[in-house]
């Protein structure tokens, strides 16, 4: 029994630690795989991306690690703290000279080659925020007026300054993780049937304000009729995924990263996969995905309290929608939307984000009854 309660107060989920190690490790030989002849061409070092990918690892593994040691009651105390340096840092990424673009996006905020993405942390800022709000006032959350529409208003409120740069990745997987956490809660089914109404009103909006959006549009129902243009990617995607077959071309072998595949160690690195690691490689990731899903769920359905249930599922939230959003992208599923594969693409933000919050989510798995 002693030895029960140490371990369930103590140890975190050693099984969740090592689906976290093995995807990044995978991460690893896949983003030199990927980028090798890419980074050859632009820097003349072969190395270049793999190199800035281990000083990622390095410091989000220190980071994740910390945070795993630090009771996660503790941000519990910082939420509104966190919260709101999250927002000042949306808005500083909007004013000239401090923002940095890249992409069409005006995103970053950084010096020399190193910067931060603040859409990335507002995605764990707002977790741990609508974790403490909802746990709270959780008995409120069927009142419209009392508990769901506040929560609505600081999540739509995040989600239009991010639309300011514009980044509508970021921007849905956010709002989408928001609103699985705000339904697990006990909000009504009523409530999100209206607000589903008006998102769809919402999202058209968006798609006919931008140009670039409706094409990606019509290039995701028919990407031969621009194959050259919008087109391009998602075609350059599938004809690396299709050759992979069963069991791959073999690692080191893809013949899409040969400048046919724009940058493919970012967005598009579980094609060059496929395409290396064949049917049984893709889903042989997937697997550990699917693994992580399900500890994490566990987690949060162990966690000793709501904030911890909350934030836990927030998490987990985060990760599987983003996981689904970029394999869908990769395979054709869905038009393209500019979304990172969690522990495998090329990134800083990224990858020191997803580092932090499963970091969070072992340390709440060490309270849990796994």
């Amino acid at each position: 029994m002693l030895r029960r309660i140490f371990k369930n107060q103590y140890a975190p989920d050693y099984t969740l630690l090592a689906v976290i190690l093995s995807l990044l490790l995978i991460g690893i030989v896949m983003v030199y795989s990927s980028s090798f002849v890419w980074a050859e061409y632009k820097y003349a070092d072969s190395f270049y991306y793999v190199k800035r990918q281990l000083l990622f690892c390095s410091v989000g593994l220190i980071a994740m690690f910390f945070i795993m040691s630090v009771p996660y009651g503790t941000w519990k105390k910082y939420s509104k703290v966190i919260l709101l340096a999250c927002f000042l840092l949306l808005l500083a990424v909007l004013i000239p000279g401090i923002g940095m673009e890249r992409g069409g996006a005006q995103s970053w905020i950084g010096v020399g080659a190193f910067s931060v993405q603040p859409s990335e942390f507002m995605k764990l800022g707002l977790i741990i925020y609508l974790s403490v709000y909802l746990s709270v006032q959780q008995k409120y959350i069927t009142s419209f007026r009392k508990g769901f529409f506040p929560s609505l208003l600081l999540v739509f409120t995040a989600f239009g300054l991010i639309m300011l740069q514009p980044d509508l990745g970021t921007g849905v997987v956010l709002v989408l993780t928001c609103m699985v956490m705000i339904y697990s809660a006990g909000a009504r089914l009523s409530h999100f049937f209206g607000l589903g109404v008006l998102g769809i009103i919402g999202f058209l909006l968006l798609i006919i304000s931008a140009p670039y959006r409706i094409n990606r549009i019509t290039a995701f129902l028919n990407p031969w009729e621009d194959p050259l243009g919008d087109g391009f990617q998602i075609i350059q995607s599938l004809y690396a995924v299709g050759p992979g077959g069963l069991m791959g071309l073999g690692l080191g072998e893809s013949l899409q990263k040969y400048f046919y595949l724009p940058e493919p160690q970012n967005d598009f690195i579980f094609a060059i996969l496929g395409e290396e690691l064949g049917f049984l490689g893709g889903t042989f990731v997937i697997g550990l995905f699917m693994l992580l899903f399900w500890r994490g769920v566990k987690v949060a359905l162990e966690a000793p309290d709501a904030y911890g249930r909350f934030l836990a599922l927030g998490i987990v939230s985060m990760l599987t929608i983003q996981v689904m959003i970029n394999i869908s992208v990769v395979i054709g599923l869905i038009p393209v939307t500019g979304i990172t594969l969690p522990f495998l693409s090329y990134g800083g933000s990224s990858l020191t984000l997803t580092l932090c919050s499963v970091g969070i989510l072992l340390n709440i798995s060490k309270y849990s009854k796994l």
